[in-house]
């Protein structure tokens, strides 16, 4: 199947350039070109694949045969480019304004994933002319997306784009060409999406707006259903680090898995009393304290929009919640008695989720506080137990000392001591008359001699025997005078 259209693929349409009448035969345009595999949509609901056939950047170095600007452009090309490798944080809205005043040329842009690449996503523009095309490549070819990252801009021009299949739950079939088609608005302005009028951007999960109105839209995520480009990291349960059966803790945000696996979700619940539990794959609200589900809003297979859950839990069969007044419509009374009664449940239902988890942290506070309570006293019990210790052996000590003093051993020792203090000074006393006696006798033994050689040294004269007696006598009294003295 080979389409005649020369628009960029939407659903299951695909774009072909027209016919190429500059290029000489088939095996010339093979080695020009690559091809690079491409999908886009909504894994979760539905995804278009489909082919690119590019200008090799060999094309574009071959094709310098003149000295003209546009020489070094392929041969054959259209106004059509690719641009390979944007960031993923780059926004649609950033790209926009990289784009600058070329998005006044822009006729479609079309946001597709390549295969294999992870990060990076690519986009497929279409000018209204040749001269657009040719001056935004040569502008642009190798330029930074930011001046704080190394990223370039890497154009290629586009041969033709080729839709290859679709998978997903929404049955995609070629409408007839027999009865008129509506053109779509954009889900914004609610104006026609027209080319003629401004620029149309498809994102990721196709879904087209006006250029100047996604501009305005800062965020990743398509308008429509959320969907964003920048898809999070492959969760893992936060215990045993298994990527199957994974509920997320609506309060806190705890990955943990299934009852049927490790069962740490629950367990999660067990010590947390944390009840509403989200399953990553169903998008389905789990109430462990009731055990049922209490979600009402699901995300729906077919175009990924959020849609009401009926009394059974099911859907119907076109993707969206059955209502039992669906049929027979649902009058303005009824519709606001059942938002009435709805945001009356979920009023009582968060009062009740914020009793439980005040009730909750109490206790956590509660069981801090006798912790705390429950340390200081053991560390006071044990500094007590310290101090009675040193003053009990201490104690002990001085009863020791007490009772070696008392002793009968000591006592003794003492009065040994004493007695021989008492003999000691006993002795002395005896040795010191000894030697006094023997310095009197030395005395008197000095005195004797003296007198003697006085006797000698002096002259004999005739004394009478009364001088000579009474002489003696005075010499004897002398004498013991002295020893006396």
């Amino acid at each position: 199947m080979k389409p005649s259209t020369s628009t960029i693929i939407t659903g299951e349409e695909s774009v072909v350039s027209p016919p190429i009448a500059s290029v000489s035969g088939e095996s010339s345009l093979s080695d020009m070109t690559q091809t690079v595999h491409f999908s886009s949509g909504n894994p979760r609901i539905g995804e278009t694949r489909g082919v690119m056939h590019l200008f090799s950047d060999d094309a574009v170095s071959s094709s310098s045969s003149s000295s003209s600007s546009s020489s070094n452009l392929p041969i054959g090309r259209n106004p059509l480019v690719c641009v390979l490798g944007v960031p993923n944080h780059m926004t649609y809205a950033d790209f926009c304004q990289f784009c600058g005043s070329f998005i006044q040329h822009i006729l479609e842009m079309r946001t597709v994933r390549n295969d294999g690449i992870e990060n990076r996503y690519s986009i497929l523009i279409r000018f209204d002319s040749q001269e657009s095309t040719d001056t935004f490549y040569q502008h642009f070819r190798g330029k930074q997306f930011n001046s704080l990252e190394q990223d370039v801009c890497r154009l290629l021009f586009t041969l033709d784009v080729q839709f290859t299949g679709y998978s997903g739950s929404i049955d995609h079939t070629q409408p007839s060409a027999a009865g008129p088609i509506e053109q779509p608005t954009c889900p914004v302005c609610l104006e026609r999406l027209d080319q003629d009028t401004g620029g149309i951007l498809t994102t990721m999960c196709n879904h087209s707006f006006h250029c100047s109105c996604i501009s305005n839209w800062p965020d990743s995520s398509c308008p429509v259903c959320r969907y964003c480009q920048q898809q999070p990291e492959n969760s893992v349960c936060c215990v045993c680090q298994t990527t199957e059966n994974l509920w997320m803790c609506v309060i806190c945000g705890v990955v943990g898995c299934g009852r049927y696996k490790g069962g740490h979700a629950r367990r999660h619940w067990e010590e947390t009393e944390h009840c509403y539990s989200l399953e990553l794959e169903t998008q389905r609200v789990w109430d462990y304290a009731g055990d049922n589900y209490v979600h009402r809003l699901i995300q729906s297979k077919t175009d990924g929009k959020l849609v009401e859950l009926n009394s059974h839990g099911s859907l119907s069969k076109d993707g969206c919640g059955s209502c039992e007044y669906s049929d027979s419509g649902m009058t303005d009374a009824l519709l606001n008695s059942k938002v009435d009664m709805i945001i009356s449940e979920y009023n009582e239902l968060l009062q009740a989720q914020l009793e439980n988890q005040k009730q909750y942290f109490e206790k956590l506070l509660q069981n801090v506080k006798e912790e705390t309570e429950q340390k200081v006293s053991e560390a006071a019990s044990k500094a007590i137990s310290q101090r009675l210790q040193k003053l009990q052996t201490r104690r002990d000590r001085c009863v020791k000392e007490k009772q070696f003093l008392e002793d009968d051993v000591w006592r003794n020792k003492i009065t040994e001591m004493e007695e021989r203090e008492k003999k000691a000074v006993r002795a002395k006393d005896e040795k010191i008359q000894a030697l006094e006696e023997q310095l009197g006798k030395l005395m008197a033994q000095m005195d004797g001699e003296r007198e003697v050689s006085e006797v000698k040294d002096s002259t004999v004269l005739p004394i009478s025997t009364n001088t000579s007696s009474s002489g003696s006598g005075d010499a004897s009294k002398k004498k013991s005078d002295r020893r006396k003295g």
